[in-house]
């Protein structure tokens, strides 16, 4: 069964930093490439970052710089570490896989192989 699975979300103060993991199963992410996206409430999904299946990274300007998205295809999963939270990053945080290239990520997140289920950052003090 192909299945994605995020963890590591919570509640953290501002200032602090979270790891997102995305563990996929029933399929390599060898020739995948992943990306994150949010989704905060009243708000349209917004994709955040991605990574190709030969490790070329896109971030969006909203955290360039403070995001960095990794993958470790032994483990077959792929991370998103989150420093400097801001209460604005609060958000429903999903991966999605798509073959090879950040395309969809880019163009038509609908059309994104795999999505998994989600888990929540929520920035507060």
């Amino acid at each position: 069964q192909v299945q994605l699975v995020e963890s590591g979300g919570g509640l953290v103060q501002p200032g602090g930093s979270l790891r997102l993991s995305c563990a996929a199963s029933g399929f390599t992410l060898d020739y995948y490439a992943i990306g994150w996206f949010r989704q905060a409430p009243g708000k349209e999904r917004e994709g955040v970052s991605c990574i190709s299946s030969s490790d070329g990274t896109y971030y969006a300007d909203s955290v360039k710089g403070r995001f960095t998205i990794s993958r470790d295809n032994a483990k077959n999963t792929v991370y998103l570490q989150m420093n400097s939270l801001k209460p604005e990053d609060t958000a429903v945080y999903y991966c999605a896989a798509e073959q090879l290239t950040c395309d969809y990520f880019y163009s038509n997140h609908g059309a994104m192989d795999y999505w998994g289920k989600g888990t929540l950052v929520t920035v507060s003090a």
